[in-house]
């Protein structure tokens, strides 16, 4: 039988807890968490996780939303990001209408209206667009494009859409440049009526007033000026009385010495009588004037061939009767400028659509190095070089001709006419004339037949004394503008047309005679 120990000795009882006690203690600790958690989340200013979880969604749909703002408010210009995001808007509009989807498009039209006003208005104010206009107008347009984002009008369906619609676009693009061609240049040809009245009146007069034949006859006589290689000489060939009055005057009104300024005018017969009576009852500035009817040409009557058209003329300029044929011929003239002034050594050639703007006399003097023509190059990096112009797959012209060879422009050229007829650029026209019978070498103008008859003997002027496009460019430097000895109307937007470009008509209408009966009686303007 075991003894028990003593009393002192022995261990301790192991108290058992109530499960009430432990309970209650689980409780207090469960609040505790409770109240910590709320409290914490509660100064960082996050929801609880029951509330974060039921907004993921929703955050990650606002996240998304937002993207196209984010991106549109770091650009450096809004203008340029609205206008983005007007051109994307504009391909799901296209593509909403063609999946049926009309309320997206026309929201996205809405839009479309709204931002481009506002591009509108900026561009009249000539300011850039502030944030505080353009937030509101880009929020809602991201918006609504990342709607159609998320209705499954991804990238490739975008590509895919517009890239068939492009297509499309271009087709019709063709079509309307091609119109627009054909239409501009009959308005091109068209002679407006107030020209057309001046004409008549000019033309009454001379059938009519037997003084003024007799006043001109008398002043043929004294033909000294016409071949005085002291004086300066000009010679321009046109049909248009008003446009060649207005070469003249711009030429006499900006040169230090319009006295020793001699002009020789060819034109066409119909032309012919007004011109003599429009240059004989004007003064310009003392200058000397002769106008030459191109059909008392007899020795371009008996020797020669001009290729006018698709259509070869010999021996009979009376035959052309349409006055285009007439225009293409005068241009042809200026490749027999030495034969129809022998006497003469240099000129300066100047087109009808030009407008003189600074003493050209200095050209005179320029020392062209041994070359026929000086003009004023065209070629940028690859633009207007001459493979632009001529098919180089014809063999001759491959053997002969350098590709890269910089191009050059027709309108104001100064040409020496003793290097001329040593080099015998006449002849070279017209074997070129006669290789291109088939036109394969090229299809239409003369300024290729130029670029060919005087290869490697055309000197570059400074772009400064020919500056070309206001006939067709509306965005010409001002600065070019105003430093340029003479600025070429060439292309279709005429200065004496209704369609000509507002911008650059005045420095065409400040040459005009406005005084004068003729042009009150007849409006021209």
């Amino acid at each position: 039988m075991m003894r028990r120990r003593a009393a002192d000795f022995r261990r301790p009882v192991r108290r058992r807890w109530s499960r009430r006690w432990i309970w209650a203690l689980l409780g207090f600790f469960a609040m505790g968490f409770i109240l910590f958690f709320v409290h914490h989340y509660h100064h960082v200013g996050l929801a609880p996780p029951l509330v974060l979880e039921r907004s993921v969604s929703a955050r990650r749909e606002a996240h998304a939303n937002s993207k196209f703002f984010d991106k549109a408010v770091r650009s450096a210009s809004f203008s340029q990001r609205l206008a983005e995001q007007i051109t994307l808007a504009k391909a799901y509009v296209v593509i909403s209408k063609e999946r049926n989807n009309l309320h997206l498009a026309w929201e996205l039209s809405s839009k479309i209206r709204v931002s481009q006003l506002l591009l509108s208005k900026a561009a009249m104010r000539g300011e850039d667009i502030k944030l505080a206009e353009v937030e509101p107008i880009i929020k809602s347009l991201s918006s609504l494009l990342f709607k159609a984002e998320g209705l499954h009008y991804d990238i490739a369906i975008t590509i895919v859409t517009m890239k068939s619609h492009m297509q499309a676009l271009e087709q019709r693009i063709s079509s309307a440049t091609a119109q627009s061609m054909v239409f501009g240049q009959l308005v091109a040809e068209h002679v407006p009526k107030s020209l057309h009245c001046l004409s008549l009146k000019l033309m009454s007069s001379w059938l009519k007033d037997p003084y003024m034949k007799e006043h001109i006859n008398r002043r043929k006589l004294y033909s000294a000026p016409l071949v005085d290689n002291s004086l300066h000489h000009f010679c321009i060939f046109s049909d248009n009385v008003l446009a060649a009055s207005v070469v003249i005057n711009s030429t006499v009104s900006n040169s230090n010495s319009p006295k020793d300024l001699v002009f020789h005018i060819v034109t066409d017969s119909i032309n012919y009588g007004a011109m003599l009576v429009w240059f004989n009852s004007n003064d310009f500035r003392g200058s000397t004037i002769e106008v030459r009817n191109m059909q008392d040409l007899s020795w371009l009557n008996a020797s020669y061939s001009l290729t006018v058209g698709s259509e070869v003329v010999k021996d009979d300029l009376s035959r052309l009767q349409n006055p285009k044929d007439t225009w293409l011929l005068l241009n042809h003239l200026r490749f027999y400028i030495a034969d129809i002034y022998p006497e003469l050594e240099k000129v300066i050639y100047l087109e009808d659509d030009v407008v003189v703007k600074k003493d050209l006399v200095p050209l005179f003097s320029l020392d062209l190095h041994g070359s026929v023509n000086g003009a004023v190059e065209t070629c940028l990096e690859s633009f207007n070089r001459y493979y632009k112009y001529l098919n180089f797959s014809n063999p001759i012209v491959s053997s002969n001709i350098d590709p890269q060879s910089c191009g050059w422009a027709f309108g104001m050229n100064v040409f020496d006419l003793v290097a001329w007829r040593k080099a015998n650029v006449t002849a070279r026209y017209h074997f070129w004339i006669e290789m291109n019978s088939n036109h394969t070498i090229w299809r239409s103008s003369t300024l290729p037949a130029g670029l060919l008859a005087f290869y490697g003997l055309t000197e570059p002027l400074d772009r400064r004394w020919h500056v070309l496009g206001l006939g067709h460019d509306v965005n010409i430097n001002d600065l070019l503008l105003d430093s340029a000895a003479v600025v070429h109307f060439n292309g279709n937007l005429k200065p004496w047309l209704e369609i000509g470009i507002s911008r650059y008509k005045p420095m065409w209408e400040r040459y005009l005679n406005k005084a004068h009966p003729y042009l009150r009686e007849c409006a021209v303007n």
